[in-house]
């Protein structure tokens, strides 16, 4: 059964929302000293293991050219590095470094912390209700039937152009 317009409107706005308190919230306490835009960049290659950038890019959905030189602010810093890849000499591979490991582990356990206390007042099936509903809203967006109709849907509000 398909959900009414007016839910997938409030959804859209709630999401949004949502998205942006998050990140106030977890930012405002960061200790680490770097941008948000490049413990997100460490957060996905955690997750994506040693990967070449356009696939990193792929999966932040950036471009490449943003991303590049986060990339190199971050290698410049000593938390990525960056390696040969070995199924083709022309490309190079990045990943995490263990000073960036280390960093992210400890970043990981301050957020943690943090939305542990805020929640305090809920019960377990409340935070696993969340978390369900997150995870359902995560696949449904990242599957690649939503990829495309997003696309689709971009491209003909542009009147066909890429961005």
């Amino acid at each position: 059964m398909a959900i009414r317009t007016a839910t997938a409107e409030d959804l859209v706005e709630e999401v949004f929302l949502f998205g942006r308190v998050l990140r106030n919230l977890l930012v405002a306490a960061d200790e680490t000293g770097l941008p948000p835009a490049l413990i997100g960049v460490m957060h996905v290659l955690v997750t994506a293991g040693p990967c070449r950038q356009n696939e990193l890019a792929n999966n932040l959905c950036v471009s490449q050219s943003s991303l590049s030189r986060q990339i190199a602010d971050l290698v410049d810093a000593g938390y990525v590095e960056r390696h040969p890849d070995p199924g083709d000499g022309r490309a190079s591979l990045v990943q995490l470094s263990e000073s960036g490991a280390q960093l992210l582990k400890e970043n990981k356990e301050e957020r943690a912390g943090r939305l542990h206390d805020l929640l305090a007042g809920w019960s377990q099936d409340e935070a696993d209700a969340a978390l369900a509903s997150l995870r359902l809203l995560k696949h449904t967006f990242s599957t690649p039937p939503a990829r495309k109709s997003v696309a689709a849907h971009n491209s003909d509000h542009l009147g066909g152009l890429r961005p």
